[in-house]
């Protein structure tokens, strides 16, 4: 059964997008099969593997109105393993047209469930707000990744995002969890951004990924080729990164997995 991971932070400019599509790669890149599904009006994790932009084509917004199915959604992208569900512009509209329909909550998650049984990942990139297509977004995950930078404000944004975690989880999914915290453009020589992170990992904890994104010119540079890192330069810096990050995770689902067996195991006797 495929995991569902909704990459989101309300606050722009994080590198959110950038995650998404290169964690989706680093998943691909070790075997896994993985669909990223492009949740911002804006299209960037669309365009970013390779997809301009075509208003003829099924995408995510036909999707959760309803018009066709997941599973025909689903185009193939030129990383092996890795195949995607594009966004529209007309996502834009959507939180409009959202409000009135039964179930608004649970169009997103009603049409992944399916798809679960096919991936092994499902990688949702958010748009940066905290509306309805995010709400979506969340209510159809299994756990949440937070990209975040060091730098002061961050926190402010993040607790907002963990409150509203919080809720989601009470009122529309309970099985959502955090997977984790990522730091991203990170800029290790600086003290300040050593100090940030300090701070940021005394707050969070074990929810802090180990690896952090660090700022890279070829990681800024891949998406105009419509490529991931990996694709567009394997050994730089950003691409190493983000494998040792889908790595980590994979490693924390296979020990979450095996903690799963051995209770289940343990209840039987």
């Amino acid at each position: 059964m495929g995991r569902i991971i909704a990459v989101t932070n309300q606050k722009g400019g994080v590198g959110k997008t950038t995650t998404a599509i290169n964690l989706a790669a680093s998943f691909a890149s070790q075997g896994a099969k993985t669909l990223l599904i492009d949740c911002d009006p804006q299209s960037n994790a669309s365009s970013g593997v390779g997809f301009l932009r075509d208003p003829d084509r099924p995408n995510i917004y036909k999707v959760i109105m309803g018009e066709v199915s997941g599973e025909q959604a689903i185009q193939a992208t030129d990383i092996a393993n890795l195949s995607v569900i594009p966004a529209h512009k007309n996502l834009l509209g959507a939180n409009i047209e959202l409000v009135t329909l039964d179930y608004r909550e649970y169009r997103l998650r009603n049409a992944l469930q399916p798809l679960k049984e096919s991936f092994e990942y499902l990688v949702l990139d958010c748009p940066p707000a905290l509306d309805l297509l995010t709400l979506n977004a969340l209510v159809a995950a299994d756990t949440v990744l937070i990209p975040m930078q060091a730098e002061y404000f961050a926190l402010e944004g993040v607790t907002e995002l963990l409150d509203t975690i919080d809720r989601i989880r009470v009122e529309l999914n309970r099985g959502l969890a955090v997977e984790g915290v990522v730091l991203t453009m990170f800029d290790e020589r600086t003290n300040l951004a050593q100090s940030v992170a300090g701070e940021l990992r005394a707050f969070f904890g074990d929810l802090m990924c180990q690896t952090s994104i660090p700022r890279n010119v070829r990681l800024a540079e891949a998406p105009s080729h419509g490529k991931p890192a990996i694709a567009y330069d394997p050994h730089s810096r950003g691409a190493e990164a983000y494998m040792s990050l889908a790595k980590e995770i994979m490693e924390r689902v296979s020990g979450s997995k095996s903690s799963e067996v051995a209770q289940s195991t343990a209840d039987t006797h």
